[in-house]
């Protein structure tokens, strides 16, 4: 098992959502509303009068088999969409409950 968590643009939260729903992974965590700054272009969002937009988060135990689709879609859907801002990484996951 493998978690992923994803950052993103809030205003694409449904299209993540539905990509994980459309890959069969029903399970995650969304956090809403938190701020960041990406690494290489674009524009802060941190939620204040100078950069109002701000990101979500999302985190999803996946199962080993699903993580490489559940990659390259997110791949695809970042590579399509300039202003998401989505950044994704795996995680090695120990035990689950």
């Amino acid at each position: 098992m493998k978690g992923i968590f994803i950052a993103y643009n809030q205003a694409y939260n449904e299209e993540i959502v539905e990509l994980l729903e459309g890959l069969g992974q029903r399970g995650y965590t969304v956090w809403t509303e938190i701020g960041g700054r990406g690494t290489y272009e674009g524009e802060p969002h941190l939620g204040n009068h100078a950069w109002p937009t701000q990101n979500h988060a999302l985190f999803a135990a996946v199962p080993d088999d699903k993580v490489s689709d559940i990659m390259d879609a997110l791949r695809k859907t970042d590579a399509n969409n300039e202003k998401l801002g989505l950044r994704a990484y795996v995680w090695p996951l120990e035990q689950a409950l």
